[in-house]
């Protein structure tokens, strides 16, 4: 029905609209429109992605997945407590402005003012003080050690000194472009700022066009009105738009997540002979290639392979309903009637009402009902789904991480004391050798000694299947012909424009 839909949408635009004069910027289509440019308010994709764009950080991500300078001429450590970061001279907002270590301590002390809302707050618990030490160099000092805390600088955009509510509409940064006009729910303008300390963009310009349906999204890149659209495609429409001239896709690995999670308190879940012929039973193989038509690959676990923590030869599962089968039996869950209509036992399934989550639910649904296992599909709106996920009002269900890009995750997620609300531990595993485990990393200051400590806890995890891995994103960029530059970092950002052209 959808490509049906879109062939005719396509063929009435041919008759009925013009090609406007091609604008000299680039412009990107994104699906949402930005609610806050503020980079310490705003946590909506749109927002963060502007935020790339206009400012600068102390620290940015590579494509490891590490934590390396952006700003920082120099960032040290000595006791995992107190972190000093020193910016170069010269550096300019787009007022004209100066850049110094009051306006990076003022950025930061934002988040320590009871008075300043915002849920980015929660990050920089951590923090003792802020102290300028000179006028380009501050320290970070930390009420107890954490040599997890430098993500939390890792593409935290400075402000200027003094930055108050006007920031939220007509933020100042000093990154790669500034803004010149923001018109919610349709677009965002930024031009090159040629005083940028890493050296001015190489384009005219990028307008961020709002267009919020998918099938307009395909068809304003198919007239050439857009030049390129980032993950805001579905699988689908990628495959239909791939086969098209004058367009190409470009893909790399990313690192948003999706998993099935489990309710460890439940009274059949808390077996993990269930979850393990649950893990068996999924032909994750099947999904990806045909559900999302190759745009995501097999994962072990919550860390990206890309990532310099991961396992690569941790535990995942196989399709193996054989397994299952023996699983199921082991653990008390024998078949009532052999190849018979009643199941072994019934379960519930907990997904948003999206249409890919519903589908890759029923899926599974299918898998399991072959192994006896009879699962009730729910469908919710995201919040509603969050909600009951949070409290325990779950079984199983279905969700993603994303934008994992530090290990210290597998903390937030798998230490018995992140429970809601304090973290991410939502199905209450707790596994005291994995706390022990995954407390040295947090605080261990040697790379080698950390990465160890990460991927042995990762191997017990994997046993003991407290989550279901299903995939791992694909990032793709689908873009008109005579666009160059484009580069995809795992976490698709869009730092990459300023370095994209046409040719």
């Amino acid at each position: 029905m959808r490509r049906v839909a879109l062939a005719a949408l396509v063929a009435a635009s041919a008759c009925t609209l013009s090609t406007p004069p091609r604008s000299p910027a680039l412009v990107v289509g994104i699906r949402i429109s930005p609610t806050n440019l503020d980079p310490g308010i705003g946590i909506d994709e749109a927002s963060q992605r502007v935020g790339q764009l206009v400012f600068s950080s102390l620290l940015k991500i590579d494509d490891k997945l590490q934590v390396v300078p952006d700003l920082a001429v120099r960032f040290e450590t000595t006791d995992s407590q107190t972190y000093v970061a020193e910016i170069p001279h010269g550096v300019r907002f787009h007022n004209g402005h100066e850049m110094t270590s009051a306006d990076v301590a003022f950025t930061f002390r934002r988040y320590l003012d009871p008075a300043f809302v915002s849920s980015k707050k929660g990050a920089y618990r951590a923090i003792a003080s802020i102290d300028v030490l000179d006028r380009y160099t501050v320290a970070f000092r930390l009420r107890q050690a954490s040599a997890a805390f430098p993500i939390n600088l890792a593409g935290a955009g400075i402000v200027p000194e003094g930055t108050g509510r006007e920031a939220a509409r007509a933020p100042v940064g000093s990154g790669p472009y500034r803004l010149t006009e923001f018109v919610p729910d349709d677009h965002v303008t930024l031009v090159p700022f040629p005083d940028y300390y890493a050296g001015a963009p190489k384009n005219a310009g990028v307008v961020l066009k709002v267009v919020p349906d998918e099938t307009m999204r395909s068809l304003e890149l198919r007239k050439g009105d857009v030049d390129l659209v980032v993950n805001d495609i579905a699988p689908d429409v990628v495959h239909e738009l791939e086969q098209r001239d004058g367009l190409r896709v470009i893909q790399a690995p990313g690192i948003d997540w999706a998993y099935l999670g489990f309710n460890l308190r439940d009274p059949i879940l808390r077996d993990p002979r269930v979850r393990q012929a649950i893990g068996y039973a999924i032909d994750t193989e099947a999904i990806v290639k045909y559900l999302r038509r190759g745009l995501a690959r097999q994962t072990p676990g919550i860390l990206p392979s890309v990532s310099w923590a991961s396992a690569p030869d941790v535990f995942h599962f196989s399709y193996d309903p054989t397994r299952a089968r023996q699983l199921l039996d082991a653990a008390g869950f024998a078949d009532p009637d052999g190849d018979g209509p009643q199941p072994r036992l019934r379960l519930t399934l907990k997904t948003s009402t999206a249409e890919e989550p519903r589908l890759q639910a029923s899926v599974i649904q299918q898998q399991l009902r072959e192994i006896g296992i009879a699962l009730d599909l729910r469908s919710y709106e995201f919040a509603t789904l969050m909600a009951d996920v949070v409290r325990g009002n779950v079984q199983i269900y279905s969700l993603q991480f994303v934008g994992v890009t530090d290990p210290d995750m597998l903390r937030r997620v798998f230490h018995s004391s992140q429970v809601p609300p304090e973290g991410f531990n939502r199905g209450y595993y707790a596994n005291p050798a994995v706390d022990r485990l995954l407390d040295r990393a947090a605080v261990s200051l040697v790379p080698a000694e950390r990465r160890d400590l990460y991927v042995e806890a990762q191997r017990l995890i994997a046993d003991e299947a407290p989550v279901i891995s299903l995939w791992a994103k694909t990032n793709v960029v689908v873009s008109q012909a005579g666009i160059s530059g484009i580069t995809l970092s795992p976490t698709a950002d869009f730092r990459f424009l300023q370095f994209v052209s046409r040719q």
